[in-house]
């Protein structure tokens, strides 16, 4: 089958020929119909991630049920699908209780084993998580709902506990951002948008943000956050979804007393931790939370709004492209400035 590789930690990305997978025992073969296109992807093509070399990349996806492994007892071939980037083992206690995005047995898409910018992809334990693709949602719309929509929406709803009429920092538009700008207005929580990028800004604005902030690039995490502070009072929930240094401290300072910071965004290991005001955290009594994804147990509620149309995850795509362009903008996305998602469609020509 045709994947986009990489052998090396920032080497080359290349379409090429390698051999189609086998279910697992308890799990599936899907074959991709749409995969996006993630900045955790370029993470991990970057080196910050320990990934089996040569690695295919790819961990939010949808597609069609192709081939079922030994012990699956919940879905066949022809099922419309999608999973959760972090694919819980399905035997332990955190399995057990819902919580399979924290197993401690996971496996990962494009992070443990191959994954979907390719035609096939192999997923593991599938009656813990695969996730059946609603009619009437397109693969391209269900790409997303696997990584930043579920995301999003884990740590908003599942983790900060947003609730209506409460205001919300984003920190970084991107995939995540805007995601997280998207259910939060679905939700009727009230949106503060910041970010670099004038049209990631603007697509903020088209999906709910209330209020946008142009961070300039010289501006400090105090800086920018006094501007929401003048805006909201500060806000009730924070999320950094870029995930460094200074979008983490921005958002902590831009809550207000009794706030609820949540960290979506990837914060590479390093040799020292990300500095946080954590005078801020202790003197205002702010939480502080980790959000890893959104186990298969979790996506009634998410699908309830797809399904009636509060949330439209479609809004969010901007590019479709194929395996050979994925594998040209996967190294150039430290420094992409396209608004919206871009989602891979295996199946295009080259």
């Amino acid at each position: 089958m045709r994947a986009v590789v990489y052998d090396t930690p920032g080497g080359p990305v290349e379409v090429r020929d390698v051999p189609e997978p086998a279910a697992p025992e308890g799990g599936v073969v899907v074959e991709v119909h749409a995969t996006g296109l993630c900045r955790s992807d370029w993470h991990a093509w970057a080196g910050h991630e320990d990934v089996p070399l040569p690695n295919v990349p790819g961990h939010e996806l949808a597609g069609v049920v192709v081939e079922v492994g030994e012990g699956v007892q919940r879905w066949r071939p022809g099922d419309r699908v999608t999973v959760p980037f972090v694919e819980g083992c399905g035997r332990c206690e955190w399995c057990a209780s819902g919580d399979a995005q924290v197993c401690p047995d996971q496996q990962q898409p494009g992070f443990t084993h191959a994954g979907s910018f390719a035609e096939l992809v192999a997923l593991h334990a599938a009656d813990t998580n695969l996730v059946r693709v609603p009619h009437g949602v397109s693969m391209v719309a269900a790409a997303g709902l696997g990584c930043r929509v579920a995301t999003a929406y884990r740590g908003l709803v599942g983790r900060a506990g947003l609730r209506a009429g409460e205001w919300v920092t984003v920190v970084g538009a991107g995939g995540v951002g805007l995601s997280a700008v998207m259910i939060a207005a679905a939700l009727d929580a009230r949106v503060v948008a910041l970010d670099t990028n004038p049209a990631a800004l603007a697509e903020a604005r088209t999906l709910g943000a209330e209020h946008t902030v142009a961070v300039d690039d010289g501006a400090g995490p105090s800086d920018v956050a006094a501007e929401v502070q003048r805006l909201t009072g500060g806000t009730h929930v924070a999320v950094d979804a870029i995930g460094s240094e200074r979008a983490a401290s921005t958002a902590v300072l831009s809550l207000r007393r009794r706030g609820r910071h949540v960290q979506i965004g990837l914060l590479p290991p390093l040799p020292d931790h990300p500095r946080i005001p954590m005078d801020r955290v202790l003197a205002w009594e702010l939480d502080v939370l980790g959000s890893h994804g959104m186990a298969a147990a979790d996506y009634p509620g998410m699908l309830e709004l797809v399904r009636t149309g509060r949330l439209r995850p479609q809004r969010l795509v901007r590019r479709v492209v194929s395996l050979a362009q994925a594998a040209e903008l996967l190294p150039a996305m430290e420094h992409a400035t396209h608004a919206g998602v871009t989602v891979v469609e295996p199946g295009l020509p080259t």
